[in-house]
């Protein structure tokens, strides 16, 4: 069984955005108030956090871990990576290296961001990774946990999406071939993009992740990287087909 949390359900200016007057970012609800989007995953033993954004820091200051034992990235973009400066309190904890798992493209980048984490002689208190290149079909264990990638076009940018066990993390998607959408049958509980109702040329929009999540069949289905322009959560949750949720910051669940 696995103890899963969303860290944050937003997307990359987060909600609410600054200095917007529209009635969900002067919403009053917690629940239309959503952090970059980010994930951790647990089996009891090990914990996964699926990318680590600019709000990072708070987001462990509101769900703590007592321990990461791996990174799992989908992609450069900065609310996915902004964050990876803020491992370093695990670095010391732990006296090790956090594996961090990512393609060949943003490994490539994460060294150029990051470069003094990756120094032949690194100045004391720099992050320390392990790192892990990955590609699409490639599985792996981390404790109890059967990880494997897959991948899905954020418009015309390929980028990693993990399965768990039977759980599915899905972000940023816009398109997702068949040899991803056999990897990710099956699964009981699946997490997916939805930036808002309207089209948009990189983002899975509300209706295609209701299709797209029909198709797959997941009991249970979770919308997850929402922008401002979805709606308020008490509107639009009464809206969705049974078996699909908004997510929210902070929300736990099993799988």
């Amino acid at each position: 069984m696995l103890d899963i949390t969303f860290l944050g359900t937003g997307t990359s200016q987060g909600v609410p955005v600054i200095n917007c007057p529209c009635d969900v970012c002067q919403s009053e609800d917690p629940r239309d108030k959503r952090l970059r989007s980010s994930i951790s995953i647990s089996d009891g033993d090990k914990n996964i956090v699926i990318d680590v954004g600019p709000d990072f820091r708070s987001q462990l200051l509101r769900n703590p871990l007592s321990r990461i034992d791996a990174v799992f990235i989908t992609h450069e973009h900065n609310d996915h990576v902004a964050g990876m400066d803020d491992l370093r309190p695990f670095n010391f904890l732990q006296q090790a290296h956090i594996p961090v798992f990512a393609c060949e493209r943003v490994i490539k980048e994460l060294k150029v961001r990051y470069y003094y984490a990756f120094m032949d002689k690194s100045y004391p208190g720099a992050p320390g990774y392990q790192i892990n290149p990955i590609k699409h079909g490639d599985t792996w264990e981390v404790g109890n946990m059967k990880c494997k990638a897959f991948e899905v076009m954020h418009g015309n940018l390929p980028i990693i999406c993990y399965r768990i066990n039977d759980f599915v993390y899905i972000t940023d998607a816009k398109t997702i071939s068949e040899s991803s959408r056999e990897i990710i049958r099956g699964c009981q509980v699946m997490v997916v993009n939805a930036l808002r109702r309207q089209d948009h040329w990189s983002h899975h929009t509300l209706g295609e992740a209701v299709n797209f999540a029909e198709e797959i069949g997941a009991p249970i289905t979770y919308f997850t990287h929402m922008s401002h322009l979805m709606g308020q959560h008490s509107i639009i949750e009464n809206q969705l087909p049974k078996g699909m949720m908004f997510a929210q910051d902070g929300l736990a669940i099993k799988c």
